[in-house]
């Protein structure tokens, strides 16, 4: 059976940021990258022959009606785009996967609007095959057994953490987690195990999954906004001066959605630099923000300081956070802020892919658009990324990093 059986079985952001791509920036050319950034059981490359069977399928595919009726139902997801989610087929020749030494190099590159999609697709596929072969090479792990096991603990320490705080009255915003997996999951199979058995066992707690899929399947909140590649682009747009390049993506943004999916991404330059640019403009328009990089508490302490210098109430906004999370670390955030803004927690990896194996760092990205590189100035050190060092000296300069 082939690995993606549906073109749902993505991230919800990859509809979202490829809805205003399509409108108004349909001659952009881009590239994306794989890259692994920690070391694997075994090279990768040897993975080379079966992520081409994968692809050559996922190029077969096509929306069904059934699923463009779904996506057509999400109040922000306009008729013009499901037209053109109709006839969207995935072209073969878009994207390259080959081994080089013990790496394995996978390149997508074209028309941004027709290969920016192939993103989660190759993570879940790499991670399937990858775990697969693991699991040959090592007989005496059952990962869905341990996985079950581990994926209980979780459970029952969120039950008592939250039976406690009520016990002792303790006041405050609720603690509500989504489960954003897709990219680095063991198996389909066990990530919609795990999304089913956090829906039968937190109702009140458990929002949503960014896998919208999963999302259509069991009655769920399909939860994303943008990601990193979305303001990136804008670094690249024709017209576009970098030093403005976050405020001419989030312009776009709220013309796109008027007030849906209004959580906004912070880090692709830096939390300082983008607080420099999120002015009260933006402020009152955007619902909140997500932390994924750098400290998370001095993340947050300047988010509502900054609020707080607006003139915002912070009880009207919320913090999402999403840097490699497990439930003890989101439990933690949730105790610090709970009485002061309201936060939501989208947990990947750590739900997804806890079975008893080290999961791949694996991602694909946007390394250059029209002719241009661009690159993401992490808070974290290790999840800056731009092929071109010129560049990336004059982003900093620019923005004073």
């Amino acid at each position: 059976m082939p690995i993606i059986k549906s073109l749902l079985e993505t991230d919800l952001y990859k509809f979202t940021m490829w809805q205003p791509m399509l409108n108004g920036m349909q001659e952009n050319q881009a590239r994306y990258e794989f890259v692994c950034r920690n070391r694997p059981e075994f090279p990768l490359s040897e993975l080379a022959d079966e992520v081409n069977a994968e692809l050559d399928y996922l190029c077969t595919l096509r929306f069904t009606e059934d699923e463009l009726h779904y996506l057509g139902s999400l109040r922000y997801i306009k008729r013009s785009f499901v037209d053109f989610l109709r006839i969207f087929q995935f072209q073969r020749q878009n994207i390259k996967v080959y081994a080089e030494g013990d790496v394995l190099r996978i390149t997508a590159q074209g028309s941004q609007i027709h290969v920016m999609g192939f993103e989660i697709y190759v993570l879940a596929i790499v991670n399937e095959l990858y775990f697969r072969h693991l699991s040959r090479q090592n007989p005496h792990i059952n990962p869905l057994k341990k996985g079950r096991a581990l994926l209980s603990e979780k459970i029952n320490l969120l039950q008592n953490t939250l039976l406690r705080q009520n016990a002792h009255d303790l006041k405050g915003y609720p603690f509500i987690f989504f489960e954003f997996g897709v990219r680095r999951r063991f198996s389909g199979e066990w990530q919609e195990e795990v999304v089913r058995t956090l829906a039968n066992e937190l109702p009140d707690s458990f929002k949503g999954t960014s896998n919208v899929y999963l999302a259509k399947k069991f009655n769920l909140t399909p939860v994303g906004t943008m990601a990193h590649e979305y303001l990136q682009t804008f670094q690249a747009m024709r017209g576009v001066q970098l030093r403005y390049f976050q405020k001419v993506a989030l312009d776009k943004w709220v013309q796109e959605y008027r007030g849906d999916l209004g959580i906004a991404l912070t880090d692709v330059v830096g939390m300082d630099a983008f607080l420099a640019d999120f002015d009260l403009f933006f402020a009152k328009l955007f619902d909140g923000l997500r932390h994924d990089s750098g400290d998370p508490i001095e993340w947050g302490e300047k988010a509502l300081a900054h609020y707080a210098k607006l003139g915002i109430e912070p009880s009207t906004k919320r913090l999402v956070f999403s840097d490699g999370l497990d439930i003890p670390t989101a439990l933690r955030l949730h105790e610090y802020f709970m009485h002061r803004v309201p936060t939501g927690f989208g947990i990947g990896t750590n739900l997804s892919n806890d079975v008893g194996f080290t999961p791949l760092n694996i991602v694909m990205k946007l390394i250059d658009c029209n002719g241009q590189p661009t690159a993401k100035l992490s808070d974290s050190p290790g999840k800056t990324l731009c092929e071109n060092p010129v560049f990336l000296h004059y982003l900093r300069q620019v923005f004073e990093k």
